[in-house]
């Protein structure tokens, strides 16, 4: 037995970590990032504040210019504060870790993303998936159920779901944040193309925390998550934040971009644009269900056999395309691949390499 195996936790020695696969020579339409990059008048302007920074200072640990900036212009309602993490997906573990106690549950739809269950691991908390109906929409009664039933102390529910690119009913969601027991996190990470939002509604419910990344907007390579919530929760979260723990660059860049967020925002329109245009194009491929999205992104399910989805996603790679496979994880998903929206050209590209893919 190893040093390692001898102490390290069974369920972590159990467990795979995410994977992320290499993207060098393809068409990366994997991991749900903007295709667009920087113009470059806006690009040299953010390169001439980088070259001032002081790398060999500390950032203010507060980041209390980038939290009023996004209060500005997310439209944080009066009252609510930010908390920041490097990604949402430390925005999650801050939450997770603040709500910790032993015996808590935590709960979420499933499938949804990965890191609610995975964190729910880390700090040894019992994590309850509530399966979707076989179409991927919310049974929001087996929710409820759920809910009476283990009394979750956090409740996660992405707002449109990933993988699936759905988003449940705004009176379902309603309906669980009324009856939750604890706490309810929405995670908006692809609200920018899916338009409905909890954020304006976030004073009328107490324990309710709205949880975003500008990661899908251009600016993946920052890492940069937010969570909104009333100054309670979040005065409870920075408790368990790391300090210092948006560097400077984060900082000085996401101001600069956030300033000029119309760019952005024309953007995630060309995105949403290719969504819809490349929708019919995939609807038209012979043994390929296309499910509905409200993200920048199709969840796709190839027909066959199990490992029929591998086999077209290998396809895919071989002809220089790299999307997510999801075969051989939650039963719901097999054969499932996801597709990112990418720029016309490699949506192009795409679409035929599935053709390919699936003759």
């Amino acid at each position: 037995m190893s040093a390692a195996a001898k102490v390290v936790r069974p369920e972590i020695q159990a467990m795979h970590a995410y994977q992320v696969a290499d993207a060098t020579g393809l068409v990366k339409l994997d991991v749900m990032e903007s295709p667009y990059g920087l113009p470059d008048d806006l690009a040299k302007e953010v390169g001439e504040i980088v070259a001032k920074l002081s790398l060999n200072r500390y950032p203010v640990p507060t980041a209390h210019k980038l939290r009023a900036l996004i209060r500005e212009v997310m439209q944080v309602p009066a009252g609510c504060d930010v908390l920041l993490g490097n990604g949402s997906d430390e925005c999650i573990q801050y939450i997770t870790a603040t709500l910790a106690r032993e015996g808590a549950v935590v709960m979420a739809p499933a499938p949804s993303f990965a890191m609610f269950a995975m964190h729910a691991l880390f700090f040894r908390l019992r994590f309850v998936g509530v399966s979707l109906r076989e179409d991927f929409s919310l049974d929001c009664e087996a929710f409820l159920a759920a809910m009476a039933k283990e009394r979750p102390a956090l409740v996660w529910i992405a707002f449109p779901n990933n993988p699936t690119g759905n988003a449940f009913p705004l009176a379902d969601i309603e309906r669980i944040i009324a009856a939750a027991p604890g706490l309810v996190v929405l995670d908006e990470a692809y609200q920018p193309f899916a338009g409905a939002t909890f954020m304006p509604r976030l004073a009328e419910f107490e324990n309710l925390v709205v949880m975003r990344t500008v990661s899908k907007i251009g600016m993946a390579g920052l890492r940069l998550g937010y969570a909104c919530a009333r100054p309670e929760w979040i005065e409870a979260f920075n408790k368990a934040r790391s300090p210092f723990n948006i560097n400077v660059v984060t900082e000085a860049v996401a101001i600069k971009l956030l300033q000029n967020k119309p760019v952005l925002d024309a953007q995630a329109a060309k995105v949403l644009a290719e969504r819809e245009r490349v929708r019919p194009e995939l609807q038209r491929i012979p043994g390929l269900t296309v499910f509905p999205s409200a993200a920048n992104f199709f969840l796709a399910r190839i027909a066959g056999p199990n490992g029929a989805g591998t086999r077209a996603y290998e396809s895919l790679k071989a002809q220089g395309v790299l999307v997510k496979d999801f075969s051989g994880g939650h039963p719901l998903m097999e054969n499932c691949l996801r597709l990112t929206i990418g720029t016309p050209e490699e949506n192009r590209i795409l679409v035929a390499a599935l053709r390919e893919a699936l003759k």
